[in-house]
């Protein structure tokens, strides 16, 4: 994976808004993007310390962008599957929708990572925000694609 640095001064900070009606849903739709800032990976499958190695764009923030597919926890059922080798990362509070012009477009969830096995495992510092879309996008479109930020 080709790693890009942004120029000094130059920062990557979408709005929530920004992130689901123009990236993910160009993603959804198979649309290109003219720069490169988030990679595309299975997220579950490395540990949250491994991450930002993964990310293309290399930011001076503590943040890192990826996209990613939603794994189900069973073939037939709409459980998501948020285990890693060494963990896991549980849901907090509630998913809060993201408007664009007082449309609700998509949803905000956010995540800890625990290690260890549910529901004994270890809180850690790691914080997840995923987007979905919903509305009108999420039916023209593959839902089973998401955007992470750690």
């Amino acid at each position: 994976m080709d790693q890009v640095s942004l120029q000094p001064g130059f920062r990557f900070h979408p709005t929530d808004e920004e992130l689901v009606s123009y990236y993910l849903k160009r993603k959804v739709r198979g649309q290109r993007f003219d720069f490169n800032a988030i990679s595309e990976i299975d997220l579950y499958k490395f540990e949250p310390r491994d991450l930002p190695g993964k990310s293309c764009l290399q930011s001076r923030d503590l943040e890192w962008y990826f996209f990613n597919p939603k794994d189900r926890k069973y073939p037939n059922g709409s459980r998501t599957n948020r285990s890693t080798k060494d963990g896991y990362w549980k849901t907090t509070g509630k998913d809060r929708p993201v408007c664009s012009a007082s449309q609700t477009v998509g949803m905000k969830k956010t995540l800890v990572y625990h290690t260890g096995r549910a529901p004994r495992g270890e809180r850690t510092n790691w914080v997840m925000h995923e987007y979905r879309l919903e509305g009108k996008d999420l039916k023209m479109s593959n839902p089973a694609q998401v955007i992470s930020i750690i």
